[in-house]
């Protein structure tokens, strides 16, 4: 039987003093954020509960949000509110819980984006630089930038249409496959360029699997590595994993039900795979709790010096009310409100994970299910309902920005 509970409480912040002694990357966040009050109006927990119960209504066994918000400093004691609807596990009936872990899928880009913007405040990569200038003949074009893969503007199909052009079969066909990085890349190269290099935006996995090769030749180690040593372990996230190839979910976590497109099929546990197919594009497993830390910490200027920040958040127009920087997607609420983060629709899970500017206030909502547009529009609506509470305007289906299609591993 399905449960839901909403509540609030007080708890210890997660980013404490202690981050500034991590290492060289982790900076003092931006001046004059901490001591101003927060204006944003209070959650509408209400309407977020609502929102869960539609979600599964449409199709998803279960349904959770967390809200972190620090209304003085990153220090103080948070109140965090927390819903929960419906149940990790169809076979079991074991309830969803926000201390569960899942597949953040796309979300993974903006830990990419980081690592590689720190590389670049530490002078080991130049955004303006192409490429090849790092990975040499790796690309068909010179004129392709770091710049340009981290803001979906190269040009480089993405491989993951053709991979998942049917659904439920192109999962199959990749649930146990073990994928280089020079293969993805091969499956891309296979079609044409899509646009010239620094035109408008265009969503592609493509481009942050060529980040990640950057990472690996820069540090001379694997990404996961990187995440662990400049991410991970600074911010404590300790339900954050990069486990790729292996195929399970460490600890407690909730399974994640792939909806085939032929109407009246059953959900497929897609729960286990190795996720090779998507690597530093969308492999990362988290929890609510550490996706609130991680986006407060970055907004927050605790992750990147503030010239690497400010170039993360030069944004450009990718959809109606949204914008993208670099590994970072801009939303524009109804209340007059943007929100800061990111979006992951992978095989089982959607996960919407985003901040207020100054990263006191932080939302991260799942429903595990995907393939399902019904519930991934509505699973938006959460953002308005941590970030503009009872001012919400009533929006209709075309008022909303644009959302994944589940071949983009989430936009």
């Amino acid at each position: 039987m399905a449960s839901r509970t909403v509540c609030s409480g007080a708890v210890l912040g997660a980013l404490v003093a202690a981050l500034l002694a991590s290492p060289a990357h982790a900076v003092e966040h931006r001046p004059g954020t901490a001591a101003a009050p927060d204006a944003l109006p209070a959650p509408d927990t209400a309407a977020l509960g609502t929102l869960l119960r539609t979600a599964l209504k449409q199709g998803a066994p279960g349904a959770m949000a967390r809200i972190d918000d620090h209304r003085l400093s990153y220090d103080d004691h948070a109140t965090v509110y927390t819903a929960t609807e419906g149940v990790a596990d169809r076979g079991s009936g074991d309830w969803i819980s926000t201390a569960d872990r899942f597949r953040i899928g796309s979300v993974t880009k903006t830990f990419s984006a980081v690592v590689l913007l720190q590389l670049a405040a530490e002078g080991r990569v130049k955004l303006d630089d192409p490429v090849n200038h790092y990975l040499p003949g790796l690309l068909p074009d010179d004129r392709i930038t770091v710049r340009h893969v981290l803001s979906h503007r190269s040009g480089l199909y993405d491989y993951a249409d053709e991979l998942f052009a049917r659904t439920v079969p192109g999962f199959e066909a990749v649930r146990t496959k073990v994928f280089t990085y020079r293969q993805l890349l091969a499956l891309s190269l296979k079609h044409p360029r899509t646009q010239a290099p620094g035109a408008a935006y265009a969503y592609s996995n493509t481009n942050f699997v060529v980040v990640g090769m950057l990472i690996e030749k820069l540090t001379g180690h694997p990404v996961r590595t990187a995440y662990e040593n400049r991410v991970i372990r600074p911010l404590k996230l300790n339900d954050t994993f990069y486990v790729h190839p292996a195929t399970k979910i460490p600890g407690r976590y909730a399974r994640g039900y792939l909806t085939p497109d032929e109407a009246a099929s059953p959900p497929v546990d897609a729960t286990e795979q190795t996720m090779s197919w998507a690597q530093s594009a969308g492999a990362l497993i988290s929890s609510t709790r550490d996706l609130n830390t991680f986006f407060s910490a970055l907004l927050g200027g605790r992750l990147l010096p503030p010239a690497q920040l400010a170039q993360m958040e030069r944004w450009i127009p990718a959809g109606t009310g949204q914008a993208y920087g670099l590994g970072l997607r801009r939303r524009d609420l109804s209340c007059g409100v943007s929100v800061y983060g990111h979006t992951g629709a992978v095989q089982g899970y959607y996960t919407y994970a985003f901040t207020s500017k100054d990263g006191r206030r932080s939302l991260a909502a799942l429903a595990n299910t995907s393939n399902n547009g019904p519930v991934q529009r509505t699973m938006l609506r959460t953002l308005e309902s941590a970030f503009c509470g009872k001012r919400t305007k009533a929006l209709g289906a075309t008022d909303l920005p644009g959302t994944a299609t589940e071949n983009d591993l989430a936009q």
